[in-house]
């Protein structure tokens, strides 16, 4: 199914039962978030000391690192993900971009006009709820600034692409680790072993990706669980084995001591420790696959305290033994279990991939959705789950960029300074928005919304000025990839918008239909036309073109809109929106789909279905008028003698013309969307028509 707009329904995830049944079915989801959700934020302790550049540590070094990793996952995996994050999903999804659709669908704030007008019943509803409450100042000023709300534009941009990334490094580096172990042991393993083993496990993880979250999370939930046991067990053993009394690190003061101590060497230092969070915004972007309560409950009860008991044994071990920080995962792992830890860490950090693909799945559908990326297919592998998704084509992508980055890095280290870029920024860009959603649609006090900004911004501010030193030495990837795809972000954006632009300019009203069909050199000629149009208030230009080129019109003619809704199924009563327009055989249909409605292998049905609703329509009707002086009965006879000549279907197939006197900048960026634009997929599901009755109509658009 391509996924083509929405009309602002809103989707909220099923839930069923109650009581004990509800319970249950809670409890059971939030074990199978073990399998997608956190995995690369429970596997982190494979490569969060190996990715640190540690030159001669000691014993209060490693307690202010410690203290710095138990705050960061306090702070920011408890406090802001788990109990602010997560209460700010847009009709149950998440992620940086699910924060800009929910500021839109609440405010007049969206920059794309046709995504506007489609927010419009939305945004409508949403002031109902408010009832008499005043915009505040800070909704006016988006509302009124363009500047503003183009800034609001890239900076959600820039996290969806910086996720994206995370969703290529997180796969790379937590399999390039964990297949690290096999070194530690085996000396003559040598490195380009290790990361062709690691590209292997990679293609198998993608190509599982086409069975669906429910079904992967059902496989690999048990392996996330092993690995959440184990782990935190050994870490126990070495707290009593090496040091005991590691818990005193839980105090701030460490954290201080640290920094007065290593001054500018202690703030480089973040770079690494940052990475302790990596997968936190996997846990808010995975939202639209699970629901609040499940997340909440795995991540409280399992997640967080399996990382502070892990982090506390590693840390134990490394205050004995100083200079082991480079394989601090394996090291700290006693010999009598190394092999069974070995082949759980392999495993868990496969799945570990897991949470940032399905994140990358969602945002990728939803920019789509708010028509802000190039139209790839969006298969839902859940009929009761709307945030269930899987895209072949991004999949793939992210399959080949993964593999390539494994083996063109090949060095946990470097790869850890390029997460740890991504990891810190989308933070800061999370935090953001959160502090705009508090101000402009949950109304929060304004002292309270500065707390959260202030505590927040300045942490992951602190963190990513420490990040950004290593750009030289591998953080530059992600900010390439996020580049490459904010270009095509924009560049899509820009089209569609000077699409919209020109259809509104020249749109077609039913006086100018009118005037057309009056025209002497016009006839209506036998058979019915199915004629598509994506334009919500007025008629595609393209008509105007078919009918002066064409000097013809049918005598049935339908103006078609296919809507795509957040719902699984469209009751079969709602289905079909029949309306006159007032003029004699012209009528319009909007015909709405769920993203479980198999619409693509419908074609004929849904014609006769159509057909047959416009008769109903017509009975129903007041019968003659000035536009249309045929009676009912005439009417019905017209249709039906139509129906027999046959049907045929007219979609518009526009390209922009671009001249010498546009800038140099039109020409780029327009250039650039026809190029996207010939290469994704249709606006329209195909139906499944026969070829002999689909027609396209080309026409160029002034530029």
């Amino acid at each position: 199914m391509e996924i083509v707009g929405s009309d602002g329904h809103r989707s909220v995830p099923i839930e069923k039962g109650n009581g004990r049944a509800s319970c249950y079915s809670t409890f059971f989801l939030a074990y199978k978030t073990l399998g997608v959700v956190f995995g690369g934020l429970v596997t982190s302790p494979l490569y969060v000391y190996p990715s640190m550049n540690l030159k001669s540590p000691d014993e209060m070094d490693y307690l202010g690192i410690y203290s710095i990793m138990f705050w960061t996952l306090t702070l920011i995996g408890v406090v802001k993900y788990c109990c602010i994050a997560l209460k700010a999903d847009d009709q149950g999804e998440g992620g940086t971009f699910a924060l800009y659709s929910l500021l839109c669908r609440h405010t007049n704030i969206s920059i794309l006009s046709s995504k506007r007008n489609d927010l419009k019943s939305d945004l409508h509803n949403s002031n109902q709820l408010d009832g008499n409450r005043k915009k505040n100042w800070l909704v006016n000023f988006f509302e009124q600034s363009v500047v503003a709300r183009r800034v609001l534009l890239f900076i959600a941009m820039l996290g969806m692409c910086m996720l994206i990334g995370d969703g290529i490094l997180t796969p790379a580096i937590s399999v390039l680790s964990a297949m690290d172990g096999l070194r530690a042991q085996f000396s003559s393993v040598s490195k380009s072993v290790v990361m062709a083993l690691s590209a292997v496990v990679l293609i198998a993880l993608f190509l599982l990706q086409k069975f669906g979250t429910s079904r992967v999370s059902f496989l690999f939930s048990p392996i996330m669980g092993a690995w959440t046991l184990t782990t935190p067990m050994v870490g126990v053993y070495s707290i009593i084995h090496y040091y005991p009394s590691i818990f005193k690190a839980l105090s701030p003061h460490y954290i201080f001591h640290f920094f007065l101590k290593n001054g500018k060497e202690g703030w480089m230092l973040l770079g690494g420790t940052v990475l302790c969070i990596t997968g936190a915004e996997a846990l808010f972007a995975d939202l639209g696959h699970f629901n609040r309560s499940s997340i909440q409950i795995a991540f409280m009860f399992t997640i967080y305290p399996s990382l502070v008991l892990t982090y506390a044994g590693q840390t134990a071990y490394l205050i004995k033994h100083p200079n082991d920080h480079d394989d601090g995962f394996y090291k700290f792992i006693p010999k009598s279990v190394y092999w069974p830890m070995f082949v759980v860490a392999t495993l868990a950090a496969t799945v570990a991939s897991q949470s940032l693909v399905s994140a990358t799945f969602s945002i990728i559908k939803q920019s789509v959705v708010l028509d802000y990326f190039p139209r790839v297919k969006v298969v839902h592998t859940s009929r009761n789950k709307e945030g269930e998704v899987y895209s072949p084509e991004i999949n793939y992508i992210l399959m080949v960029l993964c593999v390539a980055v494994v083996l063109v890095f090949g060095d946990g280290k470097d790869l850890g300074n390029a997460f740890g870029v991504v990891v810190s920024l989308v933070m800061l860009i999370t935090t953001i928005l959160l502090t705009l959603v508090m101000l402009m649609i949950w109304r929060l006090p304004f002292v309270l919304a500065a707390l959260y900004f202030t505590v927040f911004f300045i942490m992951e501010g602190i963190y990513v000025s420490a990040v950004v030193t290593k750009i030289p030495e591998g953080g530059w990837l992600p900010f390439a990839i996020s580049v490459i795809l904010a270009f095509i972000m924009f560049g899509w954006f820009y089209g569609r918008q000077r699409k919209f632009e020109y259809e509104t300019t020249y749109k077609i009203t039913l006086d100018d239909l009118r005037i057309l069909l009056e025209g002497p050199e016009v006839q209506r000629v036998p058979g019915i036309c199915f004629f598509y149009s994506n334009i919500q208030d007025g008629l595609t230009p393209v008509l105007r073109h078919y009918i002066k080129n064409m000097r013809s019109l049918h005598k049935v003619t339908i103006f078609t809109t296919l809507r795509y809704l957040l719902i699984p199924k469209v009751p079969q009563h709602e289905r079909i929106v029949i309306k006159r327009f007032g003029l004699q055989g012209v009528y319009g249909c909007v015909i709405q789909y769920g993203y479980a409605d198999s619409l693509n292998d419908e074609g004929d049905y849904i014609v006769n279905q159509v057909i047959d609703s416009l008769q109903v329509h017509i009975q129903t009707s007041t019968g003659p008028s000035l536009s249309n002086p045929l009676s009912i009965e005439e009417e019905l006879m017209e249709l039906e003698s139509a129906r027999h000549v046959g049907v045929v279907h007219v979609r518009g197939k526009t390209k922009f013309h671009i001249s010498k006197g546009n800038s140099w900048f039109d020409k780029i960026m327009l250039a650039f969307y026809e190029v996207l634009h010939s290469n994704c997929r249709s606006a329209l599901p195909t139906l499944h028509l026969p070829i002999g009755q689909r027609m396209e109509v080309g026409m160029f658009y002034e530029a």
